[in-house]
């Protein structure tokens, strides 16, 4: 027993060294070293974009989307491809928001970076590559799903989207507490750009994420060994500045005696042109996106509108009949609209050519007038008709007078009657 355990042992630590020799590519990775950012203005090797809100670059992490506003996207994409074609990729995000919150993290791995942008699965247009979905699809409180695209599928203008779909899992990733992990590992495989966008709805989640870590068996090597120039011996030639893959890059501020040597002088300003040289191409690549975008509008307008040229004989009759119905009605619509500015200039000039004060005065003293009058003879008006409308006194006087004699009268005769009648004896 003590003889199998000792190759066992040993399998088990070949295996552990094997597969702990993975090397951080750190042009395509943030969160694996002390700080994000050297100078918390700029996540270097990546770009950072919004929609709706400005993505927030901390000491730990990036906000993508914030808990407040709704609608929002971030985006974060790497400036250059990955170096190697077998890697692992590991993401540490967290998500937060309401009860019944709406959001959704991509993770994309895709040939151009351009067509995307800060869209999600269900915006973009068609694309080269990978994209995995973290969301609450179905209403299962999680799921992931894993989506391919080889650029001939539309997901934005497709009818179920699902469909498209090579795997998917229940994963619950919301309110925990705690990052969530993904791991993605992949063999022979592009060398493409990695992006990472998030998209919230009216109710809005918080996607934050501390750590994206790509990893390979070999170590990182500088870009320009990767050169096909550089690889055939060729001196490197140089790229134009609208496709230059860079981001700003913040230099910090020194104070100027700090910088004495002329070596100094000369690396702060060789920094310098050089930010300011990613700054500009970055400028150019924001141009050629708008561009690109723009050109498809364009073409999107000029497919919506109707073709005359390629039409038959009963279209072209149909809309010069509908032509000529628009024209007599615009015309109609212009002709109510001089109308009605002919009788707005008339009253104006009749209010603007005749003066009203004499009327105005005549309207006042008739006021006064009116209100002289009622203070004056309201009084004996109301006098006269207490008077006339008062009972007299000789009326009343008269019919109780008359009442009592009527009752009197009236004693009299019973009393009459009463000593006529005859008298019952017992």
């Amino acid at each position: 027993m003590a003889r199998s355990r000792v190759p066992r042992s040993l399998l088990w630590l070949f295996h552990a060294t094997t597969t702990s020799a993975l090397f951080a590519l750190d042009s395509v990775s943030f969160g694996h070293q002390a700080q994000l950012s050297p100078n918390g203005r700029a996540l270097p090797g990546w770009s950072l974009s919004g929609d709706n809100h400005q993505v927030q670059l901390l000491s730990d992490r990036i906000t993508l989307t914030p808990p407040y506003p709704g609608n929002a996207r971030g985006a974060a994409w790497t400036d250059e491809t990955v170096p190697s074609e077998e890697w692992t990729a590991d993401t540490l995000f967290r998500a937060s928001g309401q009860d019944m919150g709406t959001g959704n993290l991509n993770i994309w791995y895709t040939k151009d970076k351009s067509q995307i942008g800060t869209n999600s699965v269900y915006t973009v247009d068609s694309f080269d590559g990978l994209v995995l979905v973290i969301d609450q699809y179905g209403g299962t409180g999680g799921k992931i799903r894993g989506f391919l695209n080889d650029g001939t599928q539309n997901f934005k203008a497709h009818s179920s989207l699902e469909s498209l779909a090579f795997g998917h899992c229940d994963y619950s990733y919301r309110n925990l507490g705690r990052p969530s992990n993904i791991r993605i590992s992949n063999r022979n495989g592009l060398c493409y750009h990695f992006g990472l966008t998030a998209a919230t709805a009216d109710n809005p989640d918080s996607f934050e994420v501390s750590k994206f870590t790509v990893s390979s068996s070999s170590p990182s090597q500088p870009q320009h060994l990767n050169h096909p120039a550089a690889r055939s011996g060729l001196p490197p030639t140089l790229e134009r500045l609208d496709r230059f893959p860079g981001s700003p890059e913040a230099v910090p501020d020194k104070p100027a005696d700090e910088i004495k040597s002329q070596e100094d002088q000369f690396a702060d300003l060789h920094n310098r042109l050089q930010g300011m040289t990613h700054q500009v191409a970055n400028i150019f690549g924001e141009f050629d996106i708008l561009q690109r975008k723009i050109e498809e509008k364009h073409e999107a307008l000029m497919h919506a509108l109707p073709s005359t040229a390629g039409g038959s004989a009963s279209s072209g009759s149909d809309q010069q009949v509908q032509f000529r119905d628009n024209s007599a009605a615009i015309d109609e619509i212009r002709r109510k609209m001089e109308g009605m500015e002919r009788v707005l200039q008339h009253i104006q000039r009749d209010l603007e050519g005749k003066d009203y004060k004499e009327h105005i005065n005549g309207l006042q003293m008739a006021v006064d007038g009116l209100k002289g009058g009622l203070t004056e003879h309201l009084p004996d008006t109301v006098a006269r008709l207490i008077h006339a409308s008062a009972p007299r006194m000789g009326m009343f006087v008269f019919v109780v007078l008359a009442f009592q004699v009527m009752l009197v009268g009236a004693y009299v005769v019973y009393k009459r009657r009463r000593d006529r009648m005859p008298k019952k004896y017992l």
